[in-house]
């Protein structure tokens, strides 16, 4: 009989436990996606680097949460951008232009000019964080990482620039 690779650390854990793991994923609201999730925490076990894992039942839990609430989070963000998109092209009737009107049209464009002069006035590392927050739609804890500084100084950055436009659109209300 042909040996069968011995599976310790986390595989071991995922393969002792893969039951439990996908009953946790069912109880945490991933429904149909459970399955598909399981197979997420796999993949990732997988092409973890080897080492010592202090408690890997615990940590497959916390990754399996973790990839369910990232999961949540994009499947929120696009029915957001769909249900938005739906309301923007609901208004348009046949025959007659959604086109904003030339006064309208310039004083946008002055607005995005005055929005991105604020931005700018914060420093480039501030003007960029929160662009690739905010635009970009990049977690908090990754553009830390991106930019090699620490998420509070983040979370700074973004304070400022919230700030920057929270002032800016109380200039644009008063006209």
């Amino acid at each position: 009989m042909p040996d069968l690779p011995s599976h310790n650390g986390l595989e071991g854990a995922f393969l002792a436990n893969r039951d439990r793991l996908l009953r946790f994923l069912i109880a945490r609201g991933a429904g149909d996606a459970a399955e598909d999730l399981l197979q997420e925490v796999w993949l990732k076990v997988k092409a973890a680097r080897p080492g010592p894992v202090a408690s890997p039942l615990s940590y497959l839990y916390r990754m399996a949460n973790m990839l369910m609430i990232d999961r949540y989070r994009t499947q929120r963000q696009a029915e957001k951008r769909d249900r938005d998109w739906t309301e923007t092209m609901a208004g348009a009737a046949p025959g007659i232009s959604d086109a904003p009107t030339p006064d309208r049209t310039i004083m946008a464009r002055e607005q995005v000019r005055l929005v991105g002069q604020a931005l700018e006035q914060l420093g480039p590392r501030a003007s960029a964080i929160f662009r690739r927050h905010r635009v970009d739609g990049i977690p908090q804890r990754k553009v830390a990482e991106e930019f090699g500084v620490s998420l509070s100084t983040v979370e700074s950055d973004l304070r400022a620039a919230y700030a920057a436009l929270a002032e800016l659109k109380e200039r644009f209300d008063e006209a």
